[in-house]
């Protein structure tokens, strides 16, 4: 999946690389998925055609009907019984997407399993719900696009219980009403899916409209208690948010945001958390490459590229309160990021480096401090005198897909935690900031997506020249945090603490950074060392 197209690619804790919108459910309903939860086409094929193989089918003609149908609703009811949400029990209901559009030819086997599917569970336990855009032309809302959606679903065997209008202003009553009576459901069951001012005003929104109730009655569940007020709380907060904060993004695909979906979500669940408005400013990575503003010399980056430009984006990286750099494959923009980590570091600028942003702010160091000249990854520079980032030994370097260190990992903190420091001393300084962050706990789990690491053979010399490696996997032998204790915050992860942030609960390293951003960091670790 290309992030120029598709955007990111969200990584499950099974280490399982899903589409973005995985990263959605987890966000909202702070559950945890895994890589079975991500139904595919080739996944599904891959799965008959080995069946077939092994002569599962004993000798049968192998076809779409009912072998490939079959094999998706099998898939479905049984990772309906996967808990996902800590318990050990299975949830009570089974949410299904089929993605795109109603008769699109990449999802047209899946409804075909789903016309099926209806009768292997039974109506009771089925309820098919359809998303529809009701656009509004000369201040009318427009229901055709909807009347003929449902038109192909049903003519596809399947008819819809509820059906969600997303439009850009509240659904007229008039406008429900024409819906239900052309495409066959309650009027009630018609919801009004508007524009809000932030998309956490959604589920009170649904709510409104007695989604929960309408659920109820149709699946035959028992009597809910809603209780959405610490949602409603959060969104509250964010439009009486009278501050704001300004970070810039130092990345390499920006000219599709969702490339960091999950990247912007964990930067607004942290300024939620400290009650600032975000203010994200985006710099093209390639941009910095150059000296600073005046600077002569070729662009490294496609295309032309005036000053104007290189101007612009050193300007919105100095007027920054804080900055991230995030990660990414390939090497263009990775002197940008180099030089973003640089100025960071010498300014005293709040910065979070992840993935290869982390390898960057080590490059710099090994560079600006050792003195080690043309210090760099061997994966820009295989003959550099000094590697200071190496491909991983386990990983295949002929087989590029699937074959990363992926998934959930542990995080050990050598760094103690300074509880009663000397009389004097400042305990924040003789402590981990990122430890502090995650709540003193030893031990952490982060998801990661890598193929290089720091060099083992450099690390004692970057430790012990400043550049705390605080965070190390279960073999000490693999790095993954390290942060400069005389500075606001410069802090970097090889993991993605992006892919577990939540709403009500923010990102540690993230929440560190907004923290630092607004100058409010050193009082919250003290609390919580002092907790």
């Amino acid at each position: 999946m290309s992030p120029f197209e598709h955007g990111e690619v969200f990584v499950l804790n099974d280490g399982g690389e899903s589409d973005l919108d995985l990263g959605n459910y987890e966000r909202f309903l702070s559950i945890e998925l895994t890589s079975d939860h991500n139904l595919t086409t080739g996944k599904i094929y891959r799965k008959v055609i080995l069946a077939e193989r092994k002569g599962d089918y004993l000798g049968k003609t192998v076809q779409v009907v009912p072998h490939i149908t079959d094999c998706i609703q099998d898939w479905i009811e049984k990772v309906a019984t996967v808990p996902v949400d800590g318990q050990d029990e299975p949830a009570d209901i089974c949410l299904v997407e089929v993605g795109g559009t109603v008769g699109d030819i990449e999802s047209s086997v899946f409804l075909e399993a789903l016309r099926q599917f209806q009768f292997r569970v039974g109506h009771e336990n089925f309820c098919l719900c359809f998303v529809s855009l009701v656009p509004v032309l000369s201040n009318e809302q427009k229901t055709k696009p909807t009347q003929h959606g449902v038109r192909d679903l049903r003519s596809l065997g399947l008819s819809p219980s509820i059906i969600f209008c997303r439009s850009t202003e509240v659904l007229e009553q008039a406008t429900k009403q024409k819906i239900s009576n052309f495409c066959h459901v309650p009027v009630h069951n018609v919801l009004s899916v508007h524009d809000v001012s932030n998309v956490y005003f959604v589920p009170n929104l649904l709510q409104q409209q007695n989604l929960h109730s309408i659920l109820q009655e149709k699946l035959n569940l028992p009597p809910m208690k809603v209780n959405l007020s610490s949602w409603i709380e959060m969104a509250e907060s964010i439009e009486s948010a009278e501050k704001s904060v300004t970070i810039t993004l130092i990345g390499k695909y920006t000219g599709l945001q969702d490339s960091y979906l999950s990247v912007i979500k964990a930067l607004r669940h942290a300024s939620i958390a400290c009650h600032v408005r975000l203010d994200l400013q985006w710099v093209e990575a390639s941009l910095l490459e150059q000296d600073k503003p005046g600077a002569d010399g070729k662009d490294n980056d496609e295309g032309e590229v005036t000053q104007e430009q290189k101007d612009e984006a050193w300007k919105k990286l100095e007027m920054a309160d804080g900055v991230i750099i995030p990660g990414g494959f390939g090497q263009r923009g990775w002197a940008g990021k180099i030089r973003a980590a640089n100025y960071c570091r010498l300014q005293n600028k709040p910065c979070l480096g992840i993935c290869l942003g982390f390898q960057a702010m080590i490059v710099e160091y090994c560079r600006s401090v050792l003195n080690w000249e043309n210090a760099d990854s061997t994966e820009f520079d295989e003959n550099t005198p000094h590697p200071t980032i190496i491909f991983m030994p386990e990983i295949d370097k002929t087989t590029m897909g699937g074959t990363m260190r992926l998934g959930a990992r542990v995080t050990k903190f050598t760094h103690p935690l300074d509880d009663s420091p000397a009389e004097g001393s400042d305990p924040i300084l003789s402590s981990s900031r990122s430890r502090v962050l995650y709540g003193g706990s030893e031990n952490i789990l982060e998801r990661h997506r890598h193929r290089y690491e720091v060099n083992p053979e450099k690390v004692d010399d970057i430790h012990n020249a400043g550049l705390k490696l605080v965070g190390r996997d279960e073999t000490g032998e693999r790095m993954e945090i390290a942060e400069l204790p005389n500075h606001k915050y410069y802090v970097g992860c090889q993991f993605h603490p992006e892919f577990k942030s939540r709403p009500l609960k923010p990102s540690p390293p993230f929440h560190g950074l907004i923290l630092a951003a607004t100058g409010k960091l050193d009082d919250y670790l003290k609390e919580q060392m002092a907790a």
